[in-house]
C-alpha cells in the first residue's frame, strides 16, 4: 500500500498534478508490484516561496518547476527495483509533460506492514502470532 505525496508549484497548469500522479501510479504498477486498486495520493500545489530548494545539490541544478514525490511503502523492494522505479518516473515525466529531469526529486519511506490502518481503526496487516 504505497501512500504518495506530490508537492509542486501552483505555477503548473490545471491537470498537470493529476497527470504526475497517474504517471507515478503506472510506474508503481510496472516496477514495484503495486496492485491495481492501490492508489492513495495527496497532491499539494504551493506558492513558489513554500518550496525551499538550493540552487544546486550533488551537481544538479534546480528550478522553480521542482516536483517533490514522496512514497511511503512497505519495506522489501530491491535496490534494482527502486532504481528502475526512479528512472521510469523521471523518463515518463520528461517525455509526457516536458519536465526538466533535474526537477524531479523522489524519496521512498519504507515501513513495516503493521504501520498501516486502512480504516475502521484496524491493523489489517497485523503480525500473525
Amino acid at each position: 500500500m504505497p501512500f504518495v505525496r506530490i508537492d509542486l508549484s501552483k505555477k503548473y497548469p490545471d491537470g498537470v498534478a493529476q497527470q504526475v500522479g497517474d504517471i507515478i501510479f503506472q510506474a508503481m504498477r510496472e516496477h514495484i508490484n503495486v496492485p491495481e486498486d492501490d492508489k492513495f495520493q495527496v497532491i499539494t500545489k504551493h506558492d513558489t516561496n513554500e518550496l525551499v530548494i538550493p540552487k544546486s545539490y550533488l551537481g544538479i541544478e534546480y528550478s522553480e518547476g521542482i516536483i517533490f514525490i514522496q512514497v511511503t511503502l512497505n519495506e522489501g523492494r530491491s535496490t534494482e527495483m527502486k532504481q528502475q522505479f526512479y528512472k521510469a518516473i523521471n523518463e515518463a515525466l520528461v517525455a509526457k509533460l516536458k519536465l526538466r529531469p533535474q526537477d524531479i526529486v523522489i524519496n521512498l519511506v519504507e515501513v513495516n506492514k503493521e504501520n498501516w490502518s486502512f480504516g475502521n481503526g484496524a491493523m489489517q496487516y497485523a503480525p500473525k502470532d
